[in-house]
């Protein structure tokens, strides 16, 4: 498993959400770029960077800025927030992103995840997030009647090779992860599909626990940037763990 730090994005700023609330928003760091050669330095091998307002609005917003990180970022980035078109995931793809994410567009348009799969294969990713297994679109302010599990499955058929799922009722919270959720949909799916945990890591142990479900990622936040968590001590964990799984 590798941790995969988060910057979320409002108006260039870097800031944290608690439950995918708007109102809650925090500045938690400076600047994006310092933020980005701090989490290399600590070993990071991938970024997360949501557009917050363009996952609200539908159209990108601090694309400027992402293609700019995307640029100067020694490893590679996923993209996620407002991309509900071909054209725009293309356009980071360009970039040089290593994922896009496809939030509410898999519910609503899963035709252009398909068309999108076939064009760019692995480098296009879905993020499902849901509230108590029932899937939120549109910056997590609408909801809707699809079961996370069901979407899940329909876009490992059309093709998707990477899936990041987002326990809503646990992001920014510091609450710890669901371990059993997340153990659940990652028997629902086959085993080429790489699964990557977001919402409610806390500390080192939640990390200890993650790396056990053998899935591909864990994304976290909010645990950085309170120092909650030392990003350094958390990759350093995973590979031991990893190196240990291997030789047993």
């Amino acid at each position: 498993m590798i941790i995969i730090p988060a910057i979320d994005l409002i108006g260039g700023q870097c800031v944290r959400l608690r439950r995918g609330d708007y109102g809650t928003a925090e500045k938690v760091a400076a600047d994006p770029f310092d933020t980005l050669d701090g989490f290399i330095a600590a070993g990071a091998e991938y970024l997360h960077i949501v557009d917050l307002d363009g996952a609200k609005s539908g159209i990108p917003s601090n694309d400027g800025l992402i293609r700019e990180i995307i640029r100067r970022s020694s490893i590679p980035v996923e993209v996620g927030g407002g991309i509900r078109s071909y054209e725009s995931a293309k356009t980071y793809i360009d970039a040089g992103c290593g994922r896009v994410i496809i939030g509410s567009a898999a519910l609503h348009h899963p035709e252009l995840v398909e068309r999108l799969v076939n064009d760019f294969g692995d480098k296009i990713a879905v993020g499902i997030d849901s509230m108590h297994g029932r899937v939120k679109t549109s910056g997590w302010l609408e909801d809707s009647d699809a079961k996370t599990e069901e979407l899940a499955l329909r876009m490992e058929s059309a093709g998707v090779k990477t899936m990041i799922f987002t326990d809503i009722s646990r992001d920014g919270m510091l609450t710890g992860p669901d371990i059993e959720g997340l153990a659940k949909i990652s028997a629902v799916l086959g085993g080429d599909t790489a699964v990557i945990a977001s919402g409610g890591i806390s500390c080192i142990d939640d990390i200890a626990k993650l790396a056990e479900l053998d899935i591909y990622g864990a994304i976290t936040g909010k645990a950085i940037y309170s120092g909650a968590l030392d990003l350094a001590e958390a990759v350093t964990l995973t590979k031991s763990i990893k190196e240990r799984k291997t030789k047993s």
